[in-house]
């Protein structure tokens, strides 16, 4: 077994919003992504934004708990295509683009690892 066959996958995304854009970004998160999420099943393990670093005013980071690559593949695309999510997007992209980057990195949990 791999250490994607097994245990929980975390996925680290990292988003640099347009500058200025920021407060919107998390109100569209707030007010909406994340009841697309509960209706697709995705399940978030933390947001975060940077108090201190090179992008302390423009960046959210956060977390999404997979059971496999599988699932994450199948919840992922479903909510991408979901009408709802694709309304949202262009609604609130309407004076202009939130995001000008988005890093992610899929992440398995070390033997020693307080989080399984």
């Amino acid at each position: 077994m791999t250490p994607l066959e097994k245990g929980t996958i975390y996925e680290l995304r990292i988003y640099d919003a347009m500058p200025g854009r920021l407060p919107a970004l998390l109100s569209r998160f707030e007010n909406h992504t994340l009841q697309i999420w509960e209706k697709h099943g995705i399940r978030q393990a933390g947001f975060w934004t940077t108090l201190i670093g090179a992008s302390e005013n423009n960046r959210l980071t956060y977390l999404l708990a997979w059971n496999s690559m599988a699932e994450r593949e199948e919840r992922w695309s479903a909510f991408l295509t979901d009408p709802e999510w694709i309304v949202i997007k262009a609604e609130t992209e309407k004076d202009g683009q939130l995001v000008q980057n988005i890093s992610s990195e899929l992440l398995a949990p070390t033997a020693f690892s307080s989080v399984k």
